[in-house]
């Protein structure tokens, strides 16, 4: 099979960090959004679809965020349960939330300024294109990717967003030293994500054994209690950037 490619010419066809747009915003989303989101979503060019990157933007954290801080970045933040949390438990950390659907920003949103949270933006673009065209090399200290869309279909698991591909992408963004921290309820994907990241020359195991520990900072949401009730083992998977 051809390798994957996260071009935003194409992204349409291609593997990317979401499964499809789509979802209307209730009246309070609605108004959420309307009042809030310059305050907290970056507004950055784009090339040839709604949620790609352009070329050539990159934007300096320290610029985005007006300090210096390590910089925590979520691939598929949802409704923001898990970069909320940790952005009102660690202040001294800026956190960058990445989503394509607006519903789920809208709501973070919400409850950012209901907690007056000043550690957190949001960015509503296709995660892969983030990771490589609007964030610095060598820029975050962390890159999360918890509970990503399984693709449970063994036809549909090259649509997987975990690859090699992604691996040298998010390699790029993390400074030497840094974590990428993964986490799903689909068995066959954790192996899969092992495989790739061990095989990745950029980075190595920051666990001993099978399986890294629960990663203590991600706070339990409602979409992981319901894997673990239907029997789902939860598996971890700490990775350091060499």
């Amino acid at each position: 099979m051809p390798p994957k490619s996260f071009d935003p010419g194409t992204f349409r066809d291609k593997p990317v960090s979401f499964v499809r747009r789509g979802g209307r915003m209730t009246p309070s989303q609605e108004r959420a959004w309307a009042d809030h989101h310059e305050k907290y979503v970056l507004d950055i060019p784009r090339a040839a679809a709604a949620t790609s990157v352009a070329d050539g933007v990159a934007r300096d954290p320290e610029q985005i965020f007006g300090r210096r801080a390590p910089l925590v970045v979520e691939v598929g933040s949802g409704q923001g349960h898990a970069i909320l949390h940790a952005a009102a438990e660690r202040p001294d950390t800026d956190f960058l939330a990445v989503e394509v659907f607006r519903a789920g920003l809208a709501r973070t949103i919400i409850r950012a300024e209901l907690a007056g949270l000043e550690n957190l933006r949001m960015v509503e673009a296709n995660a892969p294109e983030v990771l490589e065209k609007l964030l610095p090399e060598e820029s975050a200290d962390e890159v999360w990717v918890f509970f990503p869309d399984p693709w449970a279909k063994a036809r549909h698991h090259k649509r997987r967003l975990v690859s090699a591909e992604f691996a040298e992408i998010t390699a790029r963004a993390l400074k030497p030293g840094g974590m990428l921290r993964l986490a799903t309820d689909w068995e066959d994907y954790a192996v899969q994500m092992r495989e790739v990241l061990d095989a990745a020359p950029a980075f190595e195991r920051d666990f001993a054994g099978e399986w890294a520990e629960r990663f203590e900072g991600r706070v339990l949401t409602a979409f992981e209690k319901k894997g673990a009730d239907k029997g789902r083992a939860i598996r971890d998977l700490s990775y350091r950037r060499r």
